[in-house]
């Protein structure tokens, strides 16, 4: 097979050689199309890494500028061992989706959010950040060099991760004297097995999450690896996830291990607001947006565990889940269970089917929010 570069065509990189350099490098750099899709076992894709082809990469000195960037080969990556990103965790990163049209297209979905996130991360973390422009242009570059791990239609999506690092070598407790914007690309499945199928939470009431002065906002790697410990007990008594509470008073809710929620009582559609502990999730603005398109009214505020457990129905929202109905949660030894169509309920799934439908171009995207790789 050939990649196809606009006038001109290149062998493919197989996604394990990590050998190829000079012309097959710098042609790489360029947008890429290819007709051929991977042959993967696309209907039992779940989430876990699969390596593909490419990846990019740029550097930024201490001057604050990133470097042009490139596409690569995917493969490991060169870190010394007294990296600020090794030794104090100064790192962030995101994640968005490329969905493939029944037409052959590509379509992202809001990358400019993702990168206006990572901006606003990088500055809680004292770190330079690529532009708007340039996050965008990378993640089309690396998708369309991996395009055939765009998943068939309907049958899952390309998972994007842009991480920025501190690379540069520092010993003493400060911000790195270099930093690397990476981006690399995975097919992916559904997040939790069960699909769009209701998910068990329990409330965790005894680890938190986040607090008020913290880094709960930004998307930072320490996030993440806080919530480890409570997320294996849950999953080893059964349960989906874990659902965080507040740290000043425990009982207002925050978010799931990496999932905002949302509370359904009646036309009113409530989520906790954005204060700084919780991550302003790019598919939870759209979801709300859409709620409020289709007659909902939508709360942003603090939202009691007492009003959860009242809930007519309970979802969570995120990049890689899209929307997942709750349906039950834990608190205290006591269990509430949502009731829907096969525990789906109606609002999750008109949500879902309408965000979904949006993301894949199955319908006019009259937000403005998708963009199309040719």
């Amino acid at each position: 097979m050939q990649i196809q570069t606009r006038g001109y065509s290149m062998p493919t990189l197989h996604h394990k050689d990590h050998t190829a350099v000079g012309c097959q490098a710098s042609v790489a750099t360029k947008y890429m199309e290819t007709d051929d899709i991977v042959d993967l076992d696309w209907e039992n894709l779940g989430f876990g890494l699969v390596d593909t082809d490419f990846m990019y990469m740029a550097k930024c000195g201490p001057d604050g500028n990133f470097s042009n960037g490139e596409i690569l080969p995917f493969g490991p990556i060169a870190l010394s061992p007294s990296a600020g990103v090794l030794n104090y965790g100064q790192g962030l990163f995101e994640g968005l989706k490329a969905y493939r049209k029944t037409d052959g297209y590509i379509l992202l979905f809001r990358p400019e959010e993702n990168a206006v996130r990572m901006k606003n991360g990088s500055d809680r973390m004292c770190m330079p950040a690529p532009s708007v422009e340039q996050f965008v242009d990378a993640v089309k570059q690396t998708v369309l060099a991996n395009k055939r791990w765009v998943p068939p239609t309907g049958k899952g999506s390309l998972y994007i991760r842009p991480l920025l690092i501190g690379s540069g070598a520092i010993l003493g407790l400060a911000p790195a004297p270099e930093y690397t914007f990476l981006i690399y690309v995975s097919p992916v499945g559904n997040y939790f097995k069960e699909g769009l199928a209701p998910i068990n939470l329990i409330i965790e009431d005894n680890f938190h999450r986040a607090a008020p002065g913290g880094t709960g906002g930004v998307k930072t790697i320490g996030n993440y690896a806080s919530v480890l410990k409570a997320q294996r007990t849950a999953k080893e008594k059964g349960y989906s996830d874990v659902l965080y509470l507040d740290a000043v008073h425990n009982k207002y809710l925050e978010e799931v291990s990496s999932c905002n929620i949302f509370v359904v009582k009646g036309n009113a559609i409530s989520t906790p607001a954005i204060e700084g502990t919780i991550l302003p999730g790019i598919t939870r603005k759209s979801i709300i947006e859409v709620a409020e398109s289709k007659g909902y009214k939508v709360e942003e505020r603090h939202v009691s565990v007492d009003e959860l457990l009242d809930a007519d129905e309970v979802f969570c929202t995120g990049t890689a889940v899209v929307v997942s109905p709750v349906g039950s949660i834990t608190y205290k030894g006591k269990r509430v269970e949502y009731d829907g169509n096969q525990g789906v309920g109606v609002v999750s799934q008109q949500l879902y089917t309408s965000l979904t439908s949006l993301q894949m171009g199955h319908t006019e995207d009259r937000m403005g929010w998708t963009v199309q790789l040719n």
